[in-house]
């Protein structure tokens, strides 16, 4: 129940029965009258997004309806989410342009980077990730600017504004911890201790830096400066921490042991209820998942790995085992569906206020083809319209979506990656 009245309830109000305090959620009767209305839904309802990287594509027979529209005829692995199908919109015929036919284009997936840079495995010269570029902008308002999962593959999918990496966190347990366990108040100020010690080494090796450029050559310069813009960043996270480590953690309805010993399907589904939970606590707004390929048995009836049924051939066999994963991919991306429509936030639900991506930098993994990339959208409020095709033989940049995500989150961007406009159809 919302308090609506003309004093202001301070935000740090704590409940407090003997030795046990509770901290408030968000309430609008914390906020000033003058930014109640419209703005209260802006505070209490936020928009995030997730961002869910797949390594080795979809088989496009199985996946991309025949016909298009909002009354599409729902394809062998759609029909495990059809239940969704006012809420999500398939795109046919994106691509990032360009693009070489290997798994490591998989670093440009949420970059859009223009293809020479992104042409030879050991020499990716990347740009900001997509995840990256909103939390710049949204990022500051929550415990986490961004929250990473997953493993790298063959090259990594996020990168900063230097085009450097970040790491993600491959072990769920690690990430509850993160998110929602208190540590002891020892702990706690070792935390702050060590933010501190951060916080100072930066400024030394920042100034360092300063004193070296001085005596370098253009090139070298560059490189120092990229180097320089992670050691801002990480300020800049630093900074967040320190705002945030006496700040109490929020409490949910899961344990620890609950994200321990994860198989390949469950470790899918446990990355999802994990960002479900932070985004319902509001403890981040972007999300990024990476999911590595199964190994044999991973999927029920496999009898190959993914990436080697990946590589069929056309071979009917190979075929059947590939969908095996790919049919347990949808259906977790179902229940992710389904859990994040089942929470309320004001007048809608987390689903309405989340965009999903669901995409991979692999069209025909068999081929290593990287055009016609599988491309899922989801929730977010967008006007879903059932499937979208393009003409392949006119590509559409991928970018192009991601530059009308921008601009649906409020950031204003005149491009991203290799964007010619923002689709105008969802």
């Amino acid at each position: 129940m919302l308090l609506l009245n003309s004093r202001l309830i301070p935000r740090r109000r704590f409940l407090r029965a003997g030795a046990v305090s509770i901290g408030l959620p968000l309430l609008e009767a914390m906020l000033p009258a003058g930014a109640r209305g419209q703005r209260n839904i802006e505070v209490l309802s936020p928009k995030r997004i997730l961002l869910i990287g797949r390594l080795l594509g979809t088989h496009a027979d199985y996946f991309f309806p025949q016909d298009t529209g909002p009354s599409f005829t729902p394809s062998r692995y759609l029909k495990l989410i059809d239940r969704h199908r006012q809420r999500f919109t398939v795109f046919s015929g994106l691509s990032h342009p360009g693009y070489p036919n290997a798994h490591h284009c998989e670093a440009g997936l949420f970059t859009g980077v223009a293809a020479e840079r992104i042409q030879r495995p050991d020499d990716i010269r990347n740009t900001q990730s997509l995840d990256q570029t909103i939390s710049e902008a949204i990022g500051q308002r929550t415990r986490l600017s961004s929250l990473g999962m997953g493993q790298v593959h063959i090259a990594p999918m996020i990168y900063n504004q230097a085009g450097n990496p970040l790491p993600i966190e491959p072990r769920p347990e690690q990430t509850f911890k993160e998110l929602f366990v208190e540590g002891s108040p020892d702990r706690v100020e070792r935390e702050v201790a060590r933010l501190r010690d951060g916080l100072s080494v930066l400024d030394q090796v920042r100034d360092q830096l300063r004193s070296l450029s001085r005596a370098l050559g253009a090139s070298d310069r560059e490189r120092v400066e990229s180097l320089a813009q992670s050691i801002r960043e990480a300020e800049q996270n630093l900074h967040q921490s320190q705002a945030w480590v006496k700040t109490p953690k929020p409490q949910v309805n899961r344990k620890l042991e609950d994200y321990q010993n994860p198989k390949w399907a469950s470790l899918q589904r446990m990355r999802y209820d994990l960002t479900c939970l932070a985004f319902q606590t509001d403890s981040t707004r972007v999300c990024v998942i990476v999911e590595a390929p199964g190994d044999p048995g991973d999927a029920p009836g496999s009898n190959l790995g993914h990436h080697d049924a990946s590589h069929h051939g056309k071979e009917p066999r190979k075929v059947s085992e590939l969908a095996l994963f790919e049919e347990e991919e949808t259906r977790n991306l179902g229940l992710l569906l389904d859990q994040l429509a089942a929470v309320p936030q004001g007048t809608s639900t987390l689903l309405d206020l989340t965009t999903v991506v669901w995409a991979s930098n692999l069209g025909n993994p068999s081929a290593h083809a990287s055009s016609n990339l599988p491309i899922l959208l989801a929730g977010g409020g967008f006007r879903h319209r059932g499937h979208i095709a393009y003409v392949q033989e006119k590509t559409v940049p991928l970018s192009n979506l991601y530059l009308r995500l921008l601009h649906h989150l409020d950031i204003e961007a005149p491009s991203f990656g290799t964007s010619t406009g923002p689709l105008s159809e969802i």
